[in-house]
C-alpha cells in the first residue's frame, strides 16, 4: 500500500496553550488567540480576514517569526531591527511541517517593507564581490519605484516555486488592476509548488479559487466562504447600487462642496 505525504511546507499551526501563563494581556487576550488550539492551512493559498484589530496582523506576524522570517520582513536570510514591536507569539507556537521542505521563501510586510528596502540599498553600497541584493528584484532599486511597483517587481522577480510566501495585506499598494495581476502570479506560482498565507482585506485577492478562507472575529477562528464574506458581500451591494448607498450613509451638507 502507497503512502502518501502532505507535499506543502507548512501544514498548520498549534499554540503551545499550557506553556503560556497568562492569556489576559497582549497578545493572548485577543479573541483569534485567546480560543487557538490548532490550525490547518491549504496547500496552496490560506487567507486570514476580519476586521481591524480582530489579529489577523498579529497572527501572521507570529506564524513568519517562528517559521524564520525577519520581523519586519525580508527573506529567512534577512535580519536586521529598525523598531522592534513584534510581540511574543512566536514563541508559543509549534509549526506542522509537511514533508517537502520549502526552497525558497518571503514575508512581506506592507507597513514595513519601506524599511526592507531601505535595508537592501544600504547592504548594496558595502563593497562586496557577491552580486547585488536588489539585482533580485528587478536590477533596480525599490526605492526608484511607485510602491505598487515595488511590490509587483518581488512578486515578479523574488518569488518563486517551491517557496512559503507570508503577505501582510499586500493590496495596501495596489490598484485593482494590479491586485488582479498579482493574482496571475500567485496562480503561476501555486501551479509551480508555491505556498501562501496572505491576510487581506481585499475582496480581489480573497476571490483565488479553492483557497480556504479564516475569518478572524470576536469568536475566534472560523472557516467561511468567499460568498460569505463582508468584505464580498458590502463590495458587490456598493458597486450594485452605490447611490442609495451614499444616500444612506452620507448626510446632507456633510459632503464637501
Amino acid at each position: 500500500m502507497k503512502v502518501s505525504f502532505p507535499t506543502h511546507p507548512l501544514l498548520g499551526i498549534r499554540l503551545l496553550r499550557e506553556k503560556i501563563e497568562s492569556f489576559k494581556g497582549y497578545p493572548f487576550e485577543i479573541p483569534c488567540i485567546r480560543t487557538l488550539d490548532t490550525l490547518d492551512f491549504h496547500p496552496a493559498v490560506t487567507f486570514l480576514v476580519g476586521e481591524n484589530g480582530s489579529g489577523k496582523s498579529t497572527l501572521v506576524e507570529a506564524i513568519a517569526v517562528a517559521f524564520g522570517f525577519n520581523a519586519e520582513g525580508g527573506s529567512r536570510n534577512f535580519r536586521f531591527s529598525t523598531h522592534a514591536t513584534h510581540s511574543e507569539l512566536s514563541r508559543y507556537l509549534r509549526l506542522m511541517r509537511g514533508a517537502r521542505m520549502a526552497k525558497n521563501g518571503y514575508f512581506l510586510r506592507a507597513e514595513s517593507f519601506y524599511n526592507v528596502a531601505s535595508k537592501i540599498d544600504e547592504l548594496d553600497q558595502i563593497p562586496s564581490e557577491a552580486p547585488s541584493l536588489n539585482r533580485a528584484y528587478g536590477g533596480k532599486s525599490l526605492h526608484a519605484r511607485s510602491h505598487g511597483e515595488s511590490f509587483m517587481a518581488l512578486m515578479a522577480n523574488r518569488f518563486r516555486g517551491n517557496g512559503l510566501y507570508i503577505l501582510d495585506e499586500p493590496e495596501a499598494a495596489l490598484s485593482p488592476a494590479r491586485q488582479m495581476a498579482a493574482l496571475v502570479r500567485i496562480h503561476e506560482l501555486v501551479n509551480l509548488n508555491a505556498q501562501f498565507i496572505i491576510a487581506t482585506h481585499s475582496p480581489i485577492l480573497m476571490a483565488y479559487p479553492n483557497a480556504r478562507i479564516l475569518l478572524l472575529s470576536q469568536a475566534g477562528i472560523t472557516e467561511t466562504t468567499y460568498e460569505e464574506t463582508e468584505h464580498f458581500a458590502i463590495t458587490r451591494e456598493f458597486l450594485n447600487d452605490h447611490r442609495r448607498f451614499l444616500h444612506e450613509f452620507l448626510k446632507e451638507g456633510d459632503a464637501a462642496p
